[in-house]
């Protein structure tokens, strides 16, 4: 192996541990899964939830390194889409909750009375910037 290829592997190794230790972080420190877990009603499968990001984020890194083509009818994609849907909303419902993100938004922008618009305009605005991306990029 030439000093080329063991910089490449060590710089690689290096900055996969430095991002992966801070999602770690980020997880821990602000308590992102017990707090889905609670709202969930699921304290009992928090393990089940741990070993889900780890595989995820490990299954993540695989397919991200190679470029897959799925053979698969777009009949089974449609649930699995909407499962994947399901868990990242969830995922930054509990982010949102636990970093009070909204309330201190409401405040902000003078909204205290009127939280339910803003709920409604981060829900529509999600919904429209899916349909955005699913019409224009996918179907386009």
């Amino acid at each position: 192996m030439t000093i080329k290829i063991l910089a490449i592997l060590f710089f690689g190794l290096a900055s996969g541990l430095a991002v992966g230790s801070g999602f770690v972080a980020f997880l821990t420190v602000l308590g992102i899964i017990p707090r889905l877990t609670q709202l969930s009603k699921t304290q009992k499968m928090i393990q089940q939830y741990e070993w889900a990001v780890v595989i995820g984020a490990l299954v993540g890194v695989a397919i991200s390194l190679r470029d897959p083509t799925l053979g698969i009818s777009a009949y089974f994609l449609i649930p699995l889409g909407l499962t994947e849907g399901v868990y990242v909303g969830m995922l930054a419902g509990a982010l949102t909750e636990v970093l009070n993100v909204l309330p201190i938004l409401a405040k902000r922008i003078r909204l205290d009375e009127e939280i339910i618009y803003l709920i409604m305009a981060i829900v529509l605005g999600k919904v429209a910037g899916s349909l955005f991306q699913w019409v224009y990029f996918i179907h386009h």
